[in-house]
Parts: C-alpha cells; structure tokens; sequence
C-alpha cells in the first residue's frame, strides 16, 4: 500500500476515533471518585479490571472501524475500507436517489465498496458507474461531501436522471 500525505487528501473519514477508548475507563474513575466521596469501600480490583476490559474491547473495535469504515478520497484514488479504486476507473457519479421516488435505483442493489457485504450502517450509499459499465456504491457518513469531491475529482458533476416519458400515471392507471 502506498503512504498518502496529507497534502494530497481530499475528503477523509477515519472510520473510529481512539478518544472513545478512554470513555470506560474515564467511567471507572468517576466511580472510584464517588466512591471515595460516599466513603464506602473503594473497589480498587473491580473498577481496575472493568477499566483495562473496556478499553481493550473498544480499542479494538477502533481498530477494526479505521481499518474497514474508513474513507480517504485523494487527486488519484478513492480508498473505501480497505478496497482502493482509481478515479480513472470512475465513469460517473449517479444522483442522489429521490425520497419521494417509490422505486430503488438501480445502484443501491450494486455492490458496496471495501470488503464489507453492504453499506456499513450509519453511512449513505453513493451510486458510481465504473469504465466497465459495472454499478457500485461508494458510501461515506458526510455523503453529500463525499458526493461533490468524488465529481471534482473525477472531472464530471452528478449526472441528471433522464426524464422518460411514461405511458402510465402515478397510480398505474392508463393516460
């Protein structure tokens, strides 16, 4: 893999953030402190043990979320987990799918990026078509952010969805 810097980053997402592996223990010393303050007996063992347990889960769930959720969007590769794709290899940015829309676009059944089986939750799916033709979701939390520098970067805006005109109405019923 090669080293990117900062320089040449054009949006980022880390993925996690290793402040929340001092939340659990910060917990335990506020219990040790109310402890203290109560005056009952200190439970030095068992807010120890609960302190290196919880970190030590959350570090690596940190570890796992900045290497799999992570996005890094740079001037010549899009890195969406631990999948890095060209830019060059970007044919388009498909539009935002319409909320008021009954249909799914055809790009949120493709498959997401990175090695994840779907769009990780609390993150917007992105529809790119590929060279190959191929459909594929890039995906990010700032979506929107991500959609504008996926379009700057790739030389073509979000293409507008055609306007076809159908033979039926709203309800299905005949014109």
């Amino acid at each position: 893999m090669t080293e990117v810097s900062d320089a040449d980053v054009v949006f980022a997402e880390p993925g996690a953030r290793w402040r929340t592996v001092t939340y659990g223990p910060i917990l335990c010393i506020l219990i040790l402190v109310l402890e203290f303050a109560t005056g009952s007996s200190v439970h030095w063992f068992a807010l120890l043990f609960c302190a290196a347990l919880i970190a030590g889960f959350v570090a690596l769930q940190v570890v796992a979320g900045k290497r799999h959720v992570s996005v890094e969007l740079t001037g010549s590769t899009l890195r969406e987990g631990t999948e890095i794709l060209p830019l060059t290899s970007i044919d388009a940015v498909l539009p935002e799918r319409d909320e008021d829309s009954w249909d799914d676009e055809d790009w949120e059944s493709a498959r997401a990026l990175g090695e994840l089986s779907g769009v990780p939750r609390r993150r917007t799916g992105i529809g790119l078509r590929l060279t190959d033709g191929t459909l594929v979701q890039a995906w990010a939390r700032d979506h929107r952010a991500l959609r504008s520098a996926l379009a700057t970067a790739t030389g073509a805006a979000a293409k507008p969805v055609t306007d076809i005109e159908d033979e039926h109405s709203e309800n299905g019923a005949d014109r």
